[in-house]
Formats: structure tokens, C-alpha cells, sequence
């Protein structure tokens, strides 16, 4: 859960200024690589805004959806229709770590943040990707394509959908 919390908050806000994003709506690969060099790929699309409201709607290889707000995430999973609901439990600051990057050169940041160090790549003031070695070893590496920046978001998106007799865990 910690690595979907971290991808969010990672891919809130990061493009040429790194200080003046509001909210980031894009498709996204996340490519995670582990020891072996086995790498799982998953595609979605993103739609985040500050504070710290995102909805991750994965599409491949399966359909999942993650709701963050500031104190909650849920995670919905159509097909074996269950939700999970947890507390939020990281005080991991985005925005702070962004705000801290520093740029390595043109389109490339870095960032040092909860003994996490995060690659931020830009190209014509968009984010291209961001990387980082979870806290399993594993290289995740998540590419953007689509980006749009800074338009208005309904704060409906962010609250989560689920069929009713879909089973809830509490977490």
C-alpha cells in the first residue's frame, strides 16, 4: 500500500517550476523491476489535486481503482468485488519533497525525502517520469503521457464508487 501511497503523492505535482502545480491529470505506465530484473507493468490513468486528493484508475493487467484523500485511501477491485478502506498512515509531504528537489540538470531533479531519493524527468515544462527504490529494492519507474496541468478538478472525482453489495474491509 505504501508504494501506491508514494506513487500518488509522487505524481501530484512535479513539472518545470515544481512549485506552482495544483493538480496533474495523465496517463501513466509504472513499471516496477525487482532484483531478478522481472518487471511487472501497469497502465492507468491519474487525476490528482493539493492538497493530496488522487484517483488511480489502473486498467491493465487488472482493473483497480485507488481513492487518496488526506486521511483515507480506498482501493476498489471489480473483480473480486471487494473494497479495502484504510487510514491514511504516512506523513509523507509530497509538495515538500518537490518543493526541496533540486535541478541535476535541464528536465532532471532530484530529490531527497524520507531516505527515499526520487528522479523527476521534464520535457517542455511537462513530468516525462519519475523513479525510486521502493522500500523493497524494487527500481519503479512511472512515465506519463497526456499530461495536462493545473486544470480544474471536482472534488466528486475523489470520492470513491463501488456497487453496494461489493464486500468492504476495514483496514
Amino acid at each position: 500500500m505504501k508504494k501506491i501511497v508514494l506513487s500518488l503523492f509522487l505524481s501530484l505535482q512535479v513539472f518545470a517550476s515544481l512549485n506552482d502545480i495544483t493538480s496533474f491529470d495523465a496517463d501513466f505506465i509504472q513499471q516496477i523491476t525487482d532484483d531478478k530484473n522481472k518487471i511487472l507493468t501497469y497502465k492507468g490513468h491519474i487525476v490528482a489535486s493539493k492538497p493530496q486528493n488522487a484517483l488511480w484508475n489502473y486498467t491493465s493487467p487488472i482493473e483497480k481503482s485507488v481513492y487518496i484523500t488526506r486521511f483515507e485511501i480506498t482501493i476498489v477491485e471489480p473483480e473480486i468485488e471487494q473494497v479495502i478502506i484504510r487510514k491514511v498512515s504516512s506523513d509523507f509531504d509530497f509538495f515538500k519533497m518537490v518543493k526541496n528537489a533540486k535541478k541535476i540538470k535541464d528536465g532532471m531533479y532530484r530529490a531527497n525525502y524520507k531516505d527515499t531519493l526520487f528522479t523527476i524527468n521534464t520535457q517542455h515544462d511537462m513530468i516525462v517520469s519519475i523513479s525510486y527504490l521502493d522500500n523493497f529494492e524494487n527500481i519503479v519507474k512511472i512515465t506519463f503521457t497526456n499530461q495536462k496541468q493545473n486544470k480544474k478538478i471536482k472534488k466528486e472525482v475523489y470520492r470513491a464508487k463501488f456497487p453496494l453489495d461489493y464486500d468492504i474491509v476495514r483496514d
